[in-house]
């Protein structure tokens, strides 16, 4: 059975996998900090200075703190602005995915498709006689 396992682990497509999930994890963290340390903060200075990270809508009487984390901890919260900025986020990876894709395939260089093949000399053959025995 240990053999079985190795043999599928160590399988193109399983080592493949196991690449792109660290490297999307990388990507990941790159587009967190683009979006919460460029992107948001441009975002806020254009809208006087607002942090979306701690809009929410109170679900309960007992939430009265300003702060998020602080509103989590007293009871059921619509935290709408940290859902603004994953939003924000999933974006800017599907576009950035987008410009990934379309740059692979631009170089991947597309033979053109081979000519049919001519006939074969058997046909050739029958054609000719064909032909020959028409001009008759």
């Amino acid at each position: 059975m240990i053999e079985e396992f190795k043999k599928f682990a160590m399988r193109g497509n399983v080592v493949d996998l196991a690449i792109a999930v660290i490297i999307g994890a990388a990507f990941g963290a790159v587009v967190n900090s683009l979006v919460a340390d460029v992107i948001m903060p441009i975002i806020g200075s254009v809208t006087g200075g607002i942090d979306f990270s701690n809009y929410f809508l109170p679900l309960s009487s007992k939430v009265t703190a300003p702060v998020l984390a602080d509103a989590k901890k007293q009871g059921a919260v619509l935290a709408w602005g940290n859902f603004l900025t994953l939003v924000i986020n999933f974006l800017i990876i599907a576009f950035a995915l987008f410009l990934v894709v379309k740059g692979i395939n631009k170089m991947k260089h597309e033979a053109p498709p081979a000519p049919p093949p001519g006939p074969s000399d058997e046909v050739k053959l029958l054609t000719e006689i064909r032909d020959a025995l028409k001009s008759r």
